[in-house]
C-alpha cells in the first residue's frame, strides 16, 4: 500500500497506511470522522494545537504526540483519558507501531517559532517511505539534512519560508515528491503554491493537494 497523504486545509495533513490513519496538525476539520490512530502536534499555536479539532477525529485508542514543552498544556487542554506522548527534536521514536523522527522546526530570524521552544516536524516510516512534514519552519540546516521520499513543507511566508525559500529546500533535499503547505487560510494563497511548484527543479514532481 502506498501512503495516501491529503492536505485537507492549512497545515492540517492526513496520513492513511497500513500502520493506521495519522493526522498532523489537524485544524477546521469538516465533520467528525473520528478516525485517528495518532495524532500529530508540531506546535502549540491555535492553528496547528486545537484541542476541538483532536476532539472530532480521535477515537478512545487515539495516542496523541506533541512537543514535549508543551506536554502539559497538551494535558490541561486535553481529556485524561487520551494518550499523550512527548517528543524532543532530533530524536527517533516507536509509538503504537508506528517509527518516526522529529526534526527541529522554527525560524532563522522571525520571531514566531524561536528554536529554544523545542517545537518540531516530523520524518515518518510508513509503508517502505519516509514523508516529511515540516511543521511551521525556515530553511534550517536540519531541514536541509533530512532525506525522505514525500517533503510537505509551508509556503505562505509570513509566519514560516516563503515559495521560494521552500522551493530552495526541496531543491536540497531532492524528494520524489514536495507536496506545499501552509497557505489559503491562515496565511498564504493559492498563488504562492503555484510559485513553488515553478521554482522547483523540473525533475522533482509537485503536487498542489490543498482541499481547503
Amino acid at each position: 500500500m502506498t501512503p495516501e497523504i491529503r492536505v485537507l486545509t492549512h497545515s492540517s495533513i492526513r496520513v492513511e497506511s497500513t500502520a493506521g490513519v495519522l493526522y498532523v496538525d489537524p485544524y477546521c476539520v469538516k465533520g467528525a470522522p473520528h478516525d485517528a490512530d495518532f495524532v500529530f502536534v508540531t506546535h502549540e499555536h491555535f492553528d496547528h494545537f486545537s484541542p476541538e479539532d483532536i476532539d472530532k477525529v480521535r477515537k478512545d485508542s487515539t495516542v496523541l504526540i506533541v512537543p514535549h514543552n508543551m506536554y502539559d498544556k497538551a494535558c490541561d487542554a486535553m481529556p485524561e483519558e487520551v494518550g499523550i506522548t512527548p517528543a524532543k527534536p532530533g530524536f527517533s521514536y516507536e509509538v503504537g507501531g508506528i517509527k518516526f523522527e522529529t526534526v527541529p522546526a522554527y525560524n532563522l530570524v522571525k520571531p514566531f517559532h524561536p528554536k529554544t521552544a523545542g517545537w518540531v516536524g516530523y520524518i515518518f516510516s510508513l509503508d517502505g517511505q519516509r514523508i516529511y512534514v515540516a511543521g511551521d519552519t525556515d530553511a534550517t540546516d536540519e531541514a536541509r539534512e533530512v532525506r525522505c521520499d514525500v517533503a510537505l513543507v509551508p509556503v505562505g511566508g509570513t509566519y514560516t519560508m516563503d515559495a521560494t525559500r521552500a522551493a530552495e529546500l526541496v531543491n536540497a533535499i531532492r524528494p520524489s515528491l514536495a507536496i506545499p503547505t501552509h497557505y489559503g487560510s491562515v496565511t498564504g494563497t493559492a498563488e504562492d503554491a503555484e510559485i513553488f511548484r515553478k521554482r522547483v527543479d523540473p525533475g522533482i514532481p509537485v503536487d498542489i493537494r490543498m482541499e481547503y
